[in-house]
């Protein structure tokens, strides 16, 4: 008796162990296999989506829609327009934000200011990769809400004798070539595309020490600039 007991002791055990072991190679598999890194459910993303989510639809909403450099804006008080919205998650990458365009897209905005990708080149996204997705993004849009008119932001410069970010850093040459391809993008995709990146740029090919204290984030005046750019090129709301 004790014998046979002994066996379905060891068949329970075993059995245990098979499924263990075969749970664990499902969820292997099913790890992003990319050579980089396009993960965003990190814990300021859930909170600041949740919150998000949390929030009445408005009409007319203008959203400002990106990462950190978005949500670090006071977009109200530097617009003076209550209909503006900030849609900004600092740390979100390409992906995050696509994963995301439900929520943004549900009011049926009026307009769409969107910049991303700096966050993908900092993880070494490849830039033609980087490129695409936010054509997906773009085409997303316009396929659920095609009232919203979408203007594309190219991305911000980095200064790197500044930034003490060590993932950001040699990742210039990166950023003016997702530019370029977002200009053309922008044309293929009929947005409009805005050129913020000459107008905070030096000649050494940094941001602009005046508007930023850490190499890549915008300062006070950061924003104002990037306020008056946009009225400037006549951009109204």
């Amino acid at each position: 008796m004790k014998r046979y007991r002994r066996m379905i002791n060891f068949l329970i055990c075993f059995i245990v162990l098979i499924s263990v072991d075969i749970s664990m190679t499902k969820s292997a598999g099913a790890q992003n296999t990319l050579p980089y890194d396009t993960t965003y459910t990190f814990s300021h993303y859930k909170v600041r989506r949740a919150f998000y989510e949390g929030l009445p639809n408005r009409k007319n909403e203008i959203v400002f829609l990106g990462n950190s450099i978005t949500e670090n804006g006071d977009w109200n008080e530097l617009f003076q327009n209550k209909k503006i919205v900030n849609r900004g998650i600092g740390g979100d990458v390409c992906w995050g934000l696509h994963n995301r365009l439900d929520e943004v897209l549900s009011s049926q905005p009026k307009c769409i200011f969107l910049m991303i990708g700096i966050n993908d080149i900092g993880r070494s996204v490849p830039v033609d990769i980087i490129a695409e997705k936010i054509r997906e993004i773009l085409q997303e849009i316009q396929a659920q809400s095609p009232s919203t008119k979408v203007y594309l932001q190219s991305v911000l410069p980095i200064n790197e004798e500044t930034i003490w970010y060590a993932y950001m850093k040699n990742k210039s040459d990166k950023i003016v070539q997702l530019n370029k391809q977002l200009k053309i993008i922008a044309a293929n995709e009929n947005v409009r595309f805005i050129d913020l990146y000459s107008r905070f740029v030096d000649d050494k090919g940094n941001l602009k020490l005046e508007y930023t204290a850490d190499g890549i984030h915008l300062s006070a005046a950061g924003y104002l600039h990037w306020r008056d750019i946009f009225k400037e090129k006549g951009i109204r709301f």
